[in-house]
């Protein structure tokens, strides 16, 4: 098997037939835990007309090797390095229908977060709108609460209103805002959106957890919020503004693209 090295050290001409030497097994050397890592170099190393039969590939199958541990990887080498836009839209086209299944998987939701931070504002609107009225129920999942958070920091004004009127909302008895404090994973994601809110909406979440604040104190996952909370209280209104720093999350862990 060729190495990572030999694919960076080689001309083109090499590059090439070592591109071609995996055609055969190309699927097989995705899912491979050492031959995934030569792919990637060749679609980094060498330009897309050489090795389309990679891409010939993998279309119809990018969402099935996006929840792979090795095949997620590659998938973002291909968004990365394969600026072509009829490869992007094929690629893009075929995760964005998925995007809501893929967001709640192991190993895709990196795929998705990869698009949130360095794709197109088009597309990820296109992404964040597949996310409408499912933003508590994915708030609360352990690998979807991350892509959340990355459509907070990474979406435009417009698209992260969206997001953060559902958390401010009210549906029946159930306030979102409140459930979602209470979760484990759903509380950075309340976290995230008072980092990200306008003013206004900084002091609606403030004055309902102040109203709340002897009833959610002492609950297990609302404290890093209450917390935050009782420093700014304490701290008064001019520090209401400022940006708060976030406790380090302690579950997940990104595979590495090479």
């Amino acid at each position: 098997m060729w190495t990572n090295e030999a694919v960076e050290l080689a001309d083109l001409d090499q590059k090439i037939q070592i591109a071609n030497e995996l055609n055969n097994d190309i699927m097989k050397c995705i899912h491979d835990q050492n031959a995934n890592h030569v792919v990637q170099k060749c679609i980094e190393h060498v330009p897309p007309q050489f090795i389309h039969f990679f891409l010939d590939s993998m279309y119809g199958h990018v969402v099935q090797l996006s929840i792979h541990p090795y095949g997620c990887r590659v998938i973002q080498s291909v968004l990365e390095y394969f600026h072509d836009p009829s490869i992007q839209e094929t690629f893009l086209k075929e995760i964005i229908e998925d995007v809501y299944c893929m967001a709640k998987d192991k190993y895709a939701n990196y795929v998705v977060q990869y698009i949130l931070e360095h794709g197109e504002a088009l597309v990820r609107s296109a992404i964040i709108k597949r996310f409408s009225g499912k933003v508590m129920t994915m708030s609360k999942q352990k690998y979807a609460s991350n892509v959340i958070e990355k459509c907070l920091v990474f979406g435009s004004y417009n698209d992260k209103q969206k997001i953060i009127n559902e958390v401010l909302s009210t549906s029946g008895e159930t306030e979102a805002l409140m459930v979602m404090v209470n979760d484990q994973y759903a509380n950075y994601v309340v976290q995230k959106v008072i980092e990200t809110c306008d003013d206004r909406q900084r002091k609606l979440i403030l004055e309902c957890l102040r109203m709340r604040h002897r009833q959610i104190r002492h609950c297990t996952y609302a404290k890093h919020v209450v917390a935050r909370l009782e420093r700014l209280i304490e701290a008064g209104e001019r520090t209401m503004m400022q940006p708060w720093r976030r406790r380090p999350r302690r579950h997940g862990k990104e595979p590495e693209l090479r």
